[in-house]
């Protein structure tokens, strides 16, 4: 069975400000990442996990700086990971805060990843893995984890507070005194992402005391639900034009036959899946902004606005203007 991990784009943190505060070329990171530009600004659209990686990978090479990814995650800090991080700044206890993180992770967040809570010997353990059969970037993306992991715990202990250890899987760090300067503590190898304090620090109360408030994030789908995959990444590539099925299977790394096949196994296509997201988008362009019908045309990929208004009044039965006017009146 494949299985697809998805992110939102806001857990690369700033990654366009630090590029470009580094003298760096954002946009040339992002095409060579393959990932539309206006992402910077969809901070909860989802992304394969993959393409994650990859673009820190691609942003730390551009500015080369190996310390990237744990600049990115500290910079930010774990209240910028939006509904996943404002839920978890409500529990009223260290242990509570970390259970909900590792609970709610890849529902709210990143699929295809889990966070662990172990307690022995006086000492607790909280480890990071991404599941998905990734090599590119991965190093960078357990330092990005990292950065939230120890922003949440200071968040809590005081922004003082050392780990006890650090351990990171992996081949030896360019940068490792660069990356201990950000994160403020030593990093030893080991097997598995780690991040080891005193069990008694779980008890520690949350000094914000907050206020609970319900999450208003949509939760990610199963990283093995293809076509809630192909869907999202089909409204990924509306950002930047088009998407076309070829763009879909190298996203996937998948051969056009296969997708197809298997999409066809589960009662859709390529084509229907297009034209939903197309209308979803154009509905959201005429009735949630002042977008005239031609620059929506445009956004969509279409060339000649009359095309555009053909195929949204074959999708409603309405002209696009139709359609907004009777939305304005609540019709």
């Amino acid at each position: 069975m494949r299985s697809y991990g998805l992110t939102r784009a806001r857990s690369m943190g700033p990654v366009a400000d630090i590029v470009e505060r580094s003298g760096g070329s954002v946009a040339r990171v992002f095409r060579r990442a393959e990932l539309p530009l206006r992402l910077i600004d969809e901070p909860d659209r989802l992304i394969l996990l993959k393409d994650q990686l990859n673009l820190v990978e691609c942003a730390a090479r551009e500015i080369a700086d190996d310390a990237l990814a744990a600049r990115l995650s500290t910079e930010a800090g774990f209240a910028s990971l939006g509904p996943y991080g404002r839920q978890i700044e409500t529990t009223p206890r260290l242990d509570e805060a970390i259970v909900c993180a590792s609970a709610t992770i890849g529902s709210l967040l990143q699929s295809s990843t889990r966070l662990n809570l172990t307690v022995s010997g006086g000492f607790a353990k909280w480890t990071y893995g991404v599941t998905d059969r990734i090599e590119v970037g991965r190093q960078k993306n357990e330092m990005l984890a990292f950065g939230y992991m120890l922003d949440l715990i200071r968040r809590f202990a005081g922004a003082g507070w050392t780990p006890s250890r650090v351990e990171l899987p992996g081949p030896p760090l360019a940068a490792r005194a660069a990356i201990e300067n950000v994160f403020r503590c030593d990093l030893s190898r080991g097997e598995a992402a780690m991040i080891a304090f005193p069990a008694e620090l779980l008890e520690m109360p949350n000094p914000w005391a907050p206020r609970p408030g319900p999450s208003d994030a949509d939760e990610l789908p199963d990283p093995e639900d293809i076509v809630a995959c192909v869907a999202h990444l089909i409204r990924l590539g509306l950002l930047d034009g088009r998407p076309n099925v070829d763009w879909l299977c190298r996203r996937l790394q998948i051969p056009r036959r296969s997708l197809q096949r298997e999409l066809t196994a589960r009662g859709v296509s390529f084509e229907r899946l297009l034209r939903q997201a197309l209308l979803d988008r154009s509905s959201d362009l005429l009735t949630r902004t002042k977008a005239s019908v031609t620059t929506a045309a445009l956004e969509l990929g279409y060339g000649d606005p009359a095309h555009f208004s053909r195929a949204f009044r074959r999708w409603t039965g309405e002209s696009p203007r139709g359609w907004r006017r009777s939305r304005a009146s609540g019709a």
